[in-house]
């Protein structure tokens, strides 16, 4: 739900109307199987990990919202993930880190594959390694015996064994050799690229890409960046370099790409800025996040890119360099990570009081205006938040007309009055139900309240509905590489089904530098990995403070228009807020 949008990129980020405009595939729910259905669970080797629970998941193609990719992994047998009604389909996990795959576990529905293979691969993309092919699979629960390293696995199915598609109750992949990735160095290495002078070949500074100075690859921010400049800096070669401040020994360098990435570039140091050496070299850049190792010396270190990767230049959201010596100046300190279960409380609202109470103001900011994405409400001061009297905070929309809108409704935040890092946010809600409405609990980082446009601050929405159907929810990530409707998130359908609106629900997110875990009712439907995000979709903008929003929409492009049905007054009941660490 981004505000009002400041010119930074040189791609304007999609508007939150874009978000998530996704069309519910239809589909025939699979009935084939019924509650006499019984699974045999086999013992796992306890040599093996699992590695595969609550992962990153993707598929070909999903039956209907209500069977996705993400219940094949969520350990739950009676979840499912079902495929369209064609050959060939495919699943496929990122474990997070490069694994040795000893062992998969297929539990199938009765819509199995009869031919599929199991695969691995380092990148998810490109070229995959075959563990395992069958052209005679017979379903049921089979424990395949494999050897093979990876860190993303798939089945890829040819051969349906039906007239439906393929369908697993769970894709398990165990193993034993889990391999962390390359950071933080090797050796305790320091940072010690942090703040110091860095020179490039070019960089821009307007209107399409705001402060893309060298500088700006060097301070630590993951949301800012270098770019070579549009009018003399989108050639071959392009580099920058940074002066550490005295000779060093470096081990390890960390690039986080832009998409206007180098695929040929090499890593050289330099004692003077003058005589280079060249310590790394590739023609295969992909892009992301490298994390390269090596055994160098010098006071200068420069990335030399001799191939762009497209039409562009060359841009680098960070250009990290580790290792000992040099004058390091030491970055600001981050606050440690929780650990879960959280149980100190530092935030709480229950919303106890008499009934026609409004929300407390030394916990709350009211938020007034209009909303954004063409949306119709307009937040009132108020007016549309009260106690109920029986321990809970109503957010209520209202057909009536109020500076130039038709309906009114509610936003509040904790802006000002309490930011937070790392810890289990949560808030117990009951949402409305009817075409058009769209209550939200979500945050903001709180570097918006200062001037940094959206969505370069983060947003991380924790839950998500649309009025117009309640047995589903959202929960999304939006950053400078991926917002809108590209934002990295989840659709999930709720628990057994339930229509959201006719009870209470926990929603929480427990986030930490590593990454951020989003539950509903205690049950995991979506893990966001730091490390995974960072190597597949852009530079992760969520360590730093947040605040955070609730409020009731009403219409626009992602909930869609009111219509008779709708019934308002609707509210969306609050029955807590709270935060621990």
């Amino acid at each position: 739900m981004p505000r009002t949008l400041s010119p930074f990129h040189p791609d304007p980020p999609a508007t939150h109307s874009a978000r998530r405009r996704l069309a519910i595939l239809g589909g025939v729910l699979l009935t084939l199987l019924g509650a006499g259905l019984g699974l045999v669970v086999p013992p796992a080797d306890a040599a093996d990990t699992l590695l595969s629970r609550n992962r990153p998941v993707t598929a070909s193609s999903t039956e209907s919202v209500a069977f996705p990719a993400a219940a094949a992994v969520d350990g739950d047998t009676a979840t499912r993930w079902s495929s369209g009604f064609s050959d060939p389909q495919w699943l496929q996990v990122d474990l997070g880190v490069t694994a040795t795959v000893s062992r998969v576990v297929l539990r199938w529905e009765a819509a199995y594959a009869r031919a599929f293979t199991i695969e691995t691969s380092p990148t998810g993309s490109g070229a995959w390694t075959t563990i395992h092919t069958t052209a005679a699979g017979a379903g049921g629960v089979q424990d395949l015996p494999v050897t093979g390293t990876g860190r993303f696995v798939r089945i890829a199915t040819t051969q349906r064994a039906t007239q439906w598609g393929v369908s697993l109750w769970e894709f398990e992949v165990y193993g034993g050799g889990n391999t962390p990735p390359p950071t933080p160095p090797p050796g305790g290495a320091t940072l010690l690229s942090y703040a110091k002078p860095a020179v490039a070949s070019t960089s821009q500074n307007d209107g399409a890409c705001y402060g893309c100075t060298p500088d700006r690859a060097f301070d630590n921010d993951p949301a800012s960046r270098w770019a070579t400049s549009p009018t003399t800096g989108w050639v071959d070669p392009g580099w920058i370099y940074v002066d550490l401040g005295a000779i060093a020994e470096i081990t390890q360098v960390v690039l986080q790409w832009d998409p206007a990435f180098a695929r040929s570039y090499q890593i050289q140091v330099s004692p003077d800025a003058s005589t280079w050496t060249t310590v790394y070299s590739t023609t295969n850049g992909q892009g992301f996040r490298e994390t390269i190792t090596v055994t160098a010396t010098g006071r200068y270190v420069r990335m030399y890119g001799t191939a762009r990767s497209g039409p562009y230049g060359y841009s680098l959201w960070e250009f990290k360099v580790f290792g000992t010596g040099g004058n390091p100046t030491p970055p600001p300190a981050t606050p440690p990570d929780p650990t879960f279960p959280a149980t100190r409380l530092v935030f709480s609202d229950e919303f106890t009081g008499a009934a026609g109470g409004k929300p407390d103001p030394a916990r709350w900011t009211i938020d007034p205006g209009t909303g954004q994405n063409n949306e119709l409400q307009y937040y009132t001061n108020n007016n549309n938040a009260y106690l109920d009297g029986a321990g809970s905070l109503v957010i209520e929309a209202r057909r009536e007309s109020a500076n130039g809108r038709a309906y009114t409704s509610h936003r509040m935040n904790t802006g000002n009055k309490f930011h937070v890092q790392y810890g289990r946010i949560e808030a117990r809600v009951r949402v409305p139900k009817g075409n058009g409405l769209w209550p939200a609990f979500w945050m903001m980082g709180a570097d918006f309240l200062t001037g940094r446009p959206w969505p370069y601050n983060g947003e991380i929405d924790i839950m998500e509905v649309l009025g117009r159907n309640t047995a589903e929810a959202y929960s999304t990530l939006h950053a400078p590489a991926y917002n809108g409707g590209n934002g990295y998130g989840q659709r999930y359908p709720s628990p057994g089904g339930v229509d959201l609106s006719a009870d209470f629900h926990v929603w929480a997110a427990e986030w930490d530098s590593r990454g951020i875990t989003f539950t509903i009712d205690g049950r995991t439907v979506f893990v966001a990995s730091k490390a995974t995000v960072e190597t597949t979709r852009g530079p992760w903008v969520f360590d730093h403070p947040f605040y955070l929003i609730l409020n009731l929409a009403v219409g626009g492009d992602f909930p869609g228009p009111v219509d008779g049905s709708t019934p308002f007054p609707s509210r969306m009941l609050v029955d807590y807020v709270r935060v621990y660490q």
